[in-house]
């Protein structure tokens, strides 16, 4: 029964290892800014985390493969094709509006985030005009989220918009700040669960736990340092280049999982969790900036978000730990070297591999600054 678990939990362990390198998450979120004009137009401005826009853009390479993208501008007009094919507007009959792509680039805004603008001419159509956003959260995936903000309306508000959601009819009121509020816990909960690097972080965190006070220690460190910087950087008082918080993410993985090799002290850990929780709000950070903080509810949204990162913190925290337990249960209260050595070498090569992956961001990114 013992080798069994053993063998059970460093599976499971082995399989985050492994998925992490692949999967290492983007928050597959996009936004959607409609300013309703004179005479039924509609200036929209669709956002894009930087990461999310490559993913989905090399997904569809198909769509231009006989391009050069390489000459100046052409690879900022192929983005704002993608996105005109993948966001209308349209009437109840469905006569659609007349769109066309203002600008698309980078977001002056955010360095890390890229704007595509659009105008649409609804003067042709009749009644209520609908935002059709459903093939872009296609292009987004199964996890993908359109934060939606109406401007310039008697119903201006915010609205999450989802892949199975229909198109949005303008003129319903929008999302009360309840509403709202469980849709960025949930999208908090999403994060932290999907979120593989900061997951590797906490379980090379926990591996020689063998009470639950020092996890609790731990967590507790961790939810109040990243929650500083996460509102931080949410309310726009202090931020990071998304390229340097990834690759310093990537190192504190390291850096945890390596220390598994010389220390089994999990009482004194919390202090450099410490340290590093500062280094990933400003990593949870990226998701909730790139939702688009509702401006009438910053602070609901902030809490709700940063709850629902918890939530998900805990209970993985709650799945892991016991399986941990039980196996020193069935070896005499002795964590086994190997099963630590080995889950802390496989988070150890995944924070290398990312480290690897973010550096080349990084060196552009000091480049840019230098030139």
């Amino acid at each position: 029964m013992t080798g069994m678990w053993t063998r059970l939990a460093a599976l499971i362990l082995f399989c985050v290892g492994l998925a992490a390198p692949a999967l290492a998450h983007t928050p597959d979120i996009s936004t959607g800014k409609i300013a309703p004009q004179a005479n039924r137009v509609y200036v929209v401005d669709v956002g894009f985390l930087a990461t999310d826009l490559e993913r989905m853009f090399q997904e569809t390479m198909a769509e231009r493969s006989d391009v050069d993208l390489s000459p100046p501008g052409v690879l900022e007009a192929e983005i704002g094709k993608f996105v005109a094919k993948r966001v209308a507007m349209r009437d109840k009959s469905g006569r659609a509006c007349v769109g066309k792509v203002e600008k698309s680039g980078e977001d002056p805004t955010n360095q890390d985030s890229a704007l595509v603008v659009m105008r649409f001419d609804c003067e042709g159509t009749t009644g209520t005009v609908f935002y059709d956003a459903t093939r872009l959260l296609q292009a987004q995936g199964p996890k993908g989220k359109h934060l939606v903000t109406l401007t310039g309306a008697e119903n201006a508000g915010e609205t999450m918009l989802y892949p199975t959601d229909p198109a949005l009819d303008l003129s319903r009121p929008m999302e009360t700040t309840g509403q709202l509020m469980w849709k960025f816990f949930k999208a908090g909960v999403e994060h932290i669960v999907t979120g593989y690097d900061h997951l590797c972080f906490l379980f090379a965190l926990i591996l020689w736990a063998h009470r639950i006070m020092p996890v609790v220690k731990i967590v507790t460190a961790f939810t109040v340092s990243h929650s500083i910087t996460l509102s931080l950087a949410a309310l726009n008082i202090f931020t990071l280049p998304s390229a340097l918080t990834e690759a310093l993410i990537a190192a504190s993985i390291i850096f945890v999982a390596a220390e598994n090799f010389w220390s089994k002290d999990v009482d004194s850990r919390w202090r450099n969790t410490f340290l590093f929780g500062f280094i990933h709000g400003f990593g949870f950070a990226s998701a909730l900036t790139e939702m688009g903080v509702p401006q009438g509810a910053v602070v609901p949204a902030l809490a709700a978000f940063n709850i629902g990162v918890e939530a998900g913190q805990i209970a993985i925290v709650m799945v892991v730990l016991p399986i941990l337990l039980y196996i020193d249960r069935h070896t005499d209260g002795k964590r086994h070297d190997k099963l630590v050595y080995g889950v802390s070498l496989l988070i150890g090569l995944a924070g290398a591999y990312w480290l690897w992956d973010r550096l080349p961001a990084v060196l552009e990114m000091v480049k840019a600054m230098r030139g």
